[in-house]
């Protein structure tokens, strides 16, 4: 098999002088500051683009609810300006409130994070379920499953991903 030759200048892992007769040999993992197996995906996109979607997904996931909410509100009925009013108005509550759990949430430790979000969620689908006409209990007890399973969710995965403090570790 062919291997890369060194270049020339260029030092060891282990340190620019490891492995040479007048340097000090190191045994073990390189000295970068990172865990083993702790390597991160690129990042493609600029931080423009990441700030337009923490803000752009909001906006199109409250479009949508909005609209949903009032689908379920008129039952099939006639489309009229109280039922564009109440997508709207579902729609912009939605959207403040989902930035609002998006940029306060990840300052929480993870067990109260994970709460945060689920809260938001099982809320979000006990509003729409109730405005089609389901019994108000009925409406509850679906958005606790949903906020519950979600809560399992972003429990685990927050426990596996950071430590106690809530630093991440992948």
């Amino acid at each position: 098999m062919a291997h890369a030759a060194p270049a020339p200048g260029a030092g060891s892992p282990y340190g620019p002088s490891a492995g040479r007769p007048d340097g000090p040999l190191r045994i073990g993992r390189p000295k970068t500051g990172k865990r083993p197996g702790t390597t991160r995906m690129p990042d493609v996109f600029s931080e423009r683009v990441h700030t337009m979607a923490r803000f752009g997904v909001p906006v199109v996931l409250g479009l949508v609810y909005g609209y949903w909410a009032a689908a379920n509100r008129r039952g099939g009925g006639p489309i009229t300006g109280w039922n564009l009013l109440f997508g709207f108005v579902t729609a912009v509550v939605f959207i403040v409130l989902c930035i609002a759990v998006a940029l306060w949430a990840p300052k929480l430790q993870r067990e109260l994070h994970s709460a945060v979000k689920s809260a938001f969620a099982g809320a979000a689908v006990g509003f729409l379920y109730s405005q089609s006409g389901a019994p108000v209990l009925r409406s509850i007890a679906m958005g606790a499953v949903v906020g519950a399973a979600i809560f399992v969710v972003f429990f685990y995965r927050y426990y596996t991903r950071e430590d106690a403090e809530g630093n991440r570790i992948r």
